[in-house]
């Protein structure tokens, strides 16, 4: 998700409009130097003053917890405000887990819904509000198909994101899933997504549901890129929701839609940093693809992306090699430790096989880290003119799409250990004062993994 902050996804993605690097992404760059001290250390002749002992500043929270409403997946429970308030008892205030703190600790919802009478798909974004507040506007009310098969994901702008049940059943109701007991994902976590992916499955293979192919990018000649695409994916691939809300100055949210953002004029838009953002939003734009939509519930049918929407795509278009969710990635691990338990789960949340002799040739730790480094490193240098005349999903990562994405990788790869597998880190990025990736080089030599799974 986080990219760096993302991805982290980013996903080192995370920012109102994209992504800013989550914590586990913010280890510093191979070629990042450490600042030059501004005092020279005292000779051994010199006295140095006795330091005056200092209490350490409390460290920032980086946690929260959402609260679940009773029966999630229905209309009412859909249209119901999901709460943001702090971990372990702790208030919204005193924790920092506010809306109105989006950009740090914003937590954004997503649901996708499939008519598996007809195929139909529909978006529609559940709100969130900061516990203790009132939305402000009521939420649409969705009109939900017969049957329909509904799918929640959740995304993060800070590190943990726990679910709670609004009661004690609600949890179950939705089929939602945190990771496993003791372990969970972090930003990401999910309602019904297995059962989703089944359903959209069963329903192509009757010729109900047809996902569109993701096409031909007519600035490269080449297929255009998915979210299970080495050219673009990170450390933490199929992460976070392109959900927007409506923040007034009063800290209050509401749906983005026109009703709203007319009744609210001096709102700002808030969003979820994510690698489903930054592919739709960004290098979608800049190859002239156009990301896979449906019409949003919330926004009048307006047509929308999601991050549903997105892995539907992604399992229709993207060519092989896939990448695929691997057991080194930070929100998969366990204490640390690659788990195939933990893997699958999210896989299959996001509608991806689970772990296999057959795909782990391309999405085993060690081979991930092989294709993602010899696939995205030609690509961005083969693209950097392209690229670098595009937006930066997070100025403070890099001054524009190219350098976001070289660092973006740089980061990727010290995340994922890549130099665990006999791999070299093929980008070399240029930092400025701030920290800002504001140049990149690419060596594009083939690597092969010489050890690891």
């Amino acid at each position: 998700m986080p990219a760096p902050a993302t991805s982290a996804t980013a996903t080192p993605c995370q920012s109102a409009t994209a992504a800013a690097p989550t914590p586990t992404e913010a280890a510093p760059t191979p070629t990042e130097a450490a600042p030059a001290p501004t005092e020279a250390a005292p000779t051994p002749t010199e006295a140095a003053p006795a330091p005056t002992p200092a209490a350490p500043a409390p460290a920032a929270n980086a946690d929260c917890e959402i609260i679940v409403p009773a029966r999630p997946l229905s209309a009412a429970g859909l249209a119901t405000p999901y709460q943001l308030t702090g971990p372990d008892g702790q208030t919204p205030e005193a924790s920092g887990c506010t809306e109105a703190n989006s950009a740090n600790l914003g937590a954004f919802v997503q649901a996708t819904i499939l008519n598996p009478a007809t195929g139909a798909l529909s978006v529609y974004e559940p709100l969130v509000i900061t516990q203790g507040t009132k939305p402000a506007a009521a939420p649409v009310v969705p009109k939900l198909p017969r049957g329909a098969v509904v799918t929640i994901d959740f995304g993060f702008n800070g590190t943990n994101l726990t679910q709670v049940g609004a009661t004690p059943r609600a949890l179950l109701q939705g089929h939602c899933v945190n990771g496993l007991p003791g372990s969970i994902f972090g930003q990401v976590s999910f309602c019904n997504g297995t059962a989703f992916f089944r359903a959209a499955k069963r329903s192509e293979a009757r010729g109900k549901l047809v996902v569109p192919s993701a096409g031909t990018s007519p600035v490269t000649g080449q297929a255009c890129p998915t979210t299970r695409d080495f050219r673009i994916v990170d450390q933490d691939q199929s992460d976070n929701v392109t959900t927007k809300y409506l923040l007034t100055a009063a800290g209050q949210t509401a749906q983005l839609n026109q009703a709203n953002t007319a009744a609210f004029p001096g709102a700002t838009a808030i969003s979820n940093g994510s690698d489903n953002a930054l592919l739709d939003g960004f290098v979608d734009p800049a190859l002239g693809c156009k990301p896979f939509t449906a019409p949003d519930l919330s926004q009048g049918r307006a047509r929308e992306t999601s991050q549903a929407l997105d892995e539907l795509s992604a399992a229709r278009s993207q060519a092989a090699p896939v990448a695929l969710i691997p057991e080194n990635d930070p929100m998969a691990l366990v204490n640390n430790a690659f788990s195939a338990a933990k893997t699958n789960l999210y896989r299959s949340s996001v509608g991806q096989h689970a772990l296999s002799a057959a795909n782990n040739a391309a999405s085993s730790p060690a081979k991930y880290c092989q294709n993602m480094l010899n696939i995205q490193t030609p690509f961005l240098s083969d693209n950097q003119s392209v690229l670098a005349s595009a937006a930066s999903p997070v100025p403070a990562v890099g001054n524009n799409l190219l350098t976001f994405m070289a660092n973006r990788l740089s980061m990727s790869y010290a995340n994922l250990n890549c130099q665990d597998f006999g791999l070299k880190n093929p980008v070399t990025v240029t930092l400025n004062g701030d920290g800002v990736a504001t140049a990149a080089s690419f060596d594009t030599t083939q690597q092969t993994a010489t050890n690891g799974p």
